[in-house]
């Protein structure tokens, strides 16, 4: 996957304003990458289903220290096959 993350998670990890930043995003781009930096103690997979949690988001990819969500828009632009 090419696309860039467009959030960084550091050593405050998961803060509201974080998330309602991530749910902004999502609404606007319906999947996104976000990037985990080392300094944070918290586990990737426990940030993802969180965050996926609070955003009602689903969590799609988790590599090394990136988390890719995904929820769609109440005007998707990315078409599912069915």
């Amino acid at each position: 996957m090419t696309m860039q993350p467009i959030f960084q998670i550091g050593k405050l990890g998961l803060t509201p304003e974080i998330t309602n930043s991530v749910d902004q995003a999502l609404e606007a781009r319906e999947l996104i990458k976000i990037s985990v930096l080392k300094n944070c103690d918290d586990d990737v997979r426990t940030l993802a289903d969180t965050l996926a949690e609070r955003t009602q988001a689903v969590p799609v990819q988790n590599l090394g220290r990136k988390i890719t969500l995904y929820r769609p828009a109440k005007k998707p632009k990315i078409e599912l096959p069915k």
